[in-house]
């Protein structure tokens, strides 16, 4: 078995971070949902996971969880982050092994980020996916994209990526400001 270095994620959930009157077993599934509500995307830190929609199912009977994560895309850099990130979330509530399943089908789609979560990318200064991903065309049609920062739809895409795969680099063209915008999946 290979051995390798602790990673911060690591040390922090192997920390003793959990107050010595800690009871788990009391936490209610509801309870879950809003520690699972604090943790943020690492990718697009003004979200979180659960506003993002990738948060699938939590199943939890007091001594067991289990939290089924789909991934926005399979080759997303940040899932075993958010993975880590996750447990250590539950960790921190007291919740010893908490079980993550990465569930790739249904595939993510931009469909399952939260009104509150689009809301949230624009005021970061990335707009949100525009359209229903369900009833998209691949023809390759040009979006009107508004500017997060102005609200213009006076603008144009430079680049077909951004800061991240699934987001977009757009400008406005009255503001002059770029800006990421979060591709329809």
């Amino acid at each position: 078995m290979n051995e390798r270095e602790p990673s911060s994620v690591d040390i922090l959930i192997a920390s003793d971070r959990v107050p010595a009157n800690a009871r788990p077993e009391l936490l209610t599934e509801e309870a879950i949902w809003e520690l699972l509500d604090n943790v943020k995307d690492p990718e697009v830190p003004a979200i979180s996971v659960v506003e993002l929609g990738i948060i699938r199912r939590v199943d939890w009977d007091g001594k067991h969880l289990t939290i089924d994560v789909t991934p926005t895309y399979s080759g997303c850099p940040a899932t075993e982050l958010i993975e880590e990130l996750v447990v250590e979330a539950m960790r921190a509530a007291g919740i010893r092994d908490p079980q993550i399943n990465r569930v790739l089908t249904p595939a993510w789609t931009t469909d399952w980020i939260t009104e509150e979560g689009r809301e949230k990318l624009r005021a970061f200064g990335i707009a949100p996916p525009k359209g229903n991903a369900s009833k998209m065309s691949l023809l390759g049609v040009d979006e009107v994209i508004a500017c997060p920062l102005c609200g213009s739809e006076h603008t144009e895409r430079i680049s077909e990526f951004g800061s991240t795969a699934c987001k977009a680099l757009y400008r406005c063209l009255d503001c002059r400001e770029p800006f990421d915008y979060f591709k329809c999946i």
